[in-house]
């Protein structure tokens, strides 16, 4: 029988220990230390299981990247991080770092490699941005891509000198750099680290839902977040840039077909450049800013005395009327749009500036008309460049010259602008100077608001007396006017001594933001118990054509801001683009047509176009598909149907 063998006991398996190994503290019998009094060990912080099970450095540095060059991109977009934007701009503008981000993640596969390149990248958007701001006084919009090889060749003769901005920007990149570095090193992951399949097709929904809800809902509207247009960076950089992305999504309009606009064109055939007459030899179109004629919008409102008395005496080869606007209270560029093109913004999303959005090189204009016939042409705003995206636009549109504030030479100021006199004795040197023909297109400044921005080189002479609260702000106002009446005076009189055919265009872009209550006062009403005519009130400024020779003179003209330039050809005797003979029709029919309503010839006042008669519908459906191929079919414009024939 096979036996176990016997282990040996716990005296023979331990060998003897040497005195070096001795513990001097157990007692000199060899009895076990006593269990009463055992020596604590030390406590170490740790973070809890669950999150050391789902936090690593890596993961850790790549989650605090978005905010650190959200921070970094603002500092270059001139903005402070912390206080420039409301929560949800915050939120908004977080959402897309994080996207940008976890895209990087996706493609990459590894967290650290991730947040390196989307922070540079970041770095390079805010960077590229922070130049075009500071040459521009604008941020990049979705336009300026489609321009890069004109912006190339201007930015040669700029200065690119690191400024403060661009240093702390490049000190929270590198420090974000470094702590990835820090990070790789304490985790070290080895190879890439893929994503789950169901965190893969979790991000891909949750990204496609964002998407679809940002450009294709009423998200942004209905939170209050519309493309910012003057002060550009109010929005954040890449907030600003994406909504107006979205904003930039026309839709083709119900029937569109370029077809149907060729087949529109064969019936408004261009006239040709052979067909013009003896023609003015100064062409001037001025848009003064802010400038109304409330007392004709408001017959309610009273005033210490009339400050448009000269514009009110001219009658004499004049024509007059009011002009409804397509804004109010600001969005000048606007109404230099409808203007300039014809085209309505009434067909364009709202809250929009189509200079900044939708033009393009080469759009044909009145001022590539003039152009074809011979005249020098010259845009001039005694102001700031980067407004409105204008030194983009105005040689898109065919501009010669462009002028702003710094090339006024000798100016005066009222208040913080140049005044109205002093801009028109600019224009007075260049139609001297000028050796043919040449067509000025002037946005005038001093009347701009706020209206309680100081009283240089202005006195308050014109008070309101009736209808509405007089204020220190009205009185401004009203004084700017008068200002403004008295260099209209000194326009009229200098071309009425000159040899040269002038023909001038005068009117006002928009009503002042004289406030809510004032006009409420006004109305006697809230704004919004306006019925649609009462609306209307608020759109109107006025307008004259006047010339230094005979014309046909009339004062009951009211058309909408999309038809003026074409009057304005008709009365100057210009031949026609076939588009400005279908303008020309509708306006006969339906005067005004605008986002403040339509005014058909017998007076039907109504804010829908279904409420039309249908001849009137059918020709303005007419006119919006062709102004929808002027603006967005650039390649398919019928031959010669926007432009005059050679």
């Amino acid at each position: 029988m096979d036996t176990q063998p016997i282990p040996a006991s716990p005296a023979e398996e331990t060998p003897e220990l040497e005195a070096s190994h001795i513990d001097p503290a157990a007692p000199e019998d060899g009895t076990a230390p006593s269990p009463e009094t055992p020596e604590k060990p030390k406590r170490r912080f740790r973070l809890p299981q669950w999150v050391r099970q789902r936090v690593t450095a890596a993961r850790a540095a790549f989650l605090l990247g978005p905010w650190l060059s959200y921070s970094m991109v603002e500092v270059l977009n001139n903005n402070n991080p912390f206080t420039a934007h409301s929560t949800e701009q915050d939120l908004l503008n977080l959402i897309w770092y994080y996207l940008i981000f976890w895209l990087f993640r996706m493609i990459l596969g590894r967290k650290v490699l991730a947040g390196g390149v989307s922070a540079v990248v970041c770095f390079l958007f805010g960077l590229a941005n922070h130049y075009v701001l500071s040459f521009r006084g604008r941020i990049i919009f979705p336009c300026d891509l489609l321009t890069l090889d004109t912006a190339a060749v201007v930015a040669k003769s700029y200065d690119y000198t690191p400024d403060r901005q661009i240093w702390i920007a490049l000190a929270v990149l590198g420090g974000y750099l470094l702590l990835l570095l820090l990070a790789h090193i304490v985790y070290h992951p080895k190879g890439r680290q893929r994503l789950g399949r169901k965190l893969l097709w979790g991000s891909v929904a949750g990204m496609v839902i964002y998407l679809f809800a940002f450009f294709f809902t009423p998200l942004l509207p209905t939170i209050g977040i519309y493309t910012q247009q003057w002060r550009t960076q109010q929005n954040g950089f890449l907030l600003n840039f994406t909504t107006a992305i979205r904003y930039s999504f026309v839709s083709e309009p119900d029937g569109y077909d370029a077809d149907k606009v060729a087949q529109t064109a064969r019936s408004y055939r261009s006239q040709s450049v052979t067909d013009a007459g003896e023609l003015p030899e100064n062409l001037i179109f001025i848009m003064n800013e802010s400038f109304a004629d409330l007392t004709a919008a408001f017959p309610n409102l009273e005033l210490s005395e009339d400050p448009l008395a000269f514009y009110h005496s001219l009658t004499e080869n004049t024509v007059k009327g009011t002009m409804i606007s397509p804004v109010t209270g600001g969005g000048t560029a606007n109404v230099e749009f409808e203007y300039l093109t014809g085209d309505s913004l009434a067909f364009l999303p709202s809250s929009t500036v189509a200079y900044q959005l939708y033009l393009y090189d080469g759009c044909p204009s009145l001022v590539s008309q003039a152009k074809d016939l011979g005249y020098h042409t010259i845009a001039f705003h005694p102001y700031l460049s980067s407004g409105w995206n204008r030194t983009s636009v105005y040689p898109w549109l065919g501009f010669d010259e462009v002028h702003f504030q710094e090339d006024v030479q000798d100016p005066q100021y009222i208040r913080n602008y140049v005044s109205d006199l002093s801009d028109y004795e600019q224009l007075f040197r260049w139609t001297e100077e000028s050796a043919g023909p040449t067509m000025i297109f002037n946005v005038t400044m001093q009347n701009h608001s706020g209206y309680s921005q100081g009283w240089n080189n202005l006195s308050g002479d014109v008070t309101v007396t009736g209808g509405a609260k007089p204020s220190s702000i009205t009185t401004q106002y009203f004084s700017l006017m008068k200002e403004s009446d008295q260099a209209i005076q000194a326009l009229v009189e200098h071309y009425s001594q000159v040899d040269e055919k002038t023909l001038i265009v005068f009117f006002g872009d928009h009503q002042p933001p004289l406030g809510n209550t004032f006009f409420e006062t006004l109305y006697g009403k809230k704004l919004d118990e306006r019925d649609p005519e009462e609306v209307q009130q608020a759109y109107e400024t006025p307008f004259f054509i006047w010339a230094n020779y005979d014309i046909p003179e009339r004062d009951d003209l009211r058309i909408s801001s999309n038809y003026l330039g074409v009057l304005a050809a008709e009365v100057a005797g210009l031949p026609l683009t076939g588009y400005q003979q279908l303008l020309s029709r509708l306006m006969d029919v339906l005067p005004v047509a605008g986002t403040a309503g339509y005014v058909t010839a017998d007076g039907q006042v109504t804010q829908e176009v279904e409420e039309l008669p249908g001849y009137v519908q059918s020709l303005y459906r007419e006119y919006e598909l062709a102004a929808y191929n002027h603006l967005f079919d650039e390649k398919r414009h019928p031959e010669d149907f926007f432009s005059l024939r050679k």
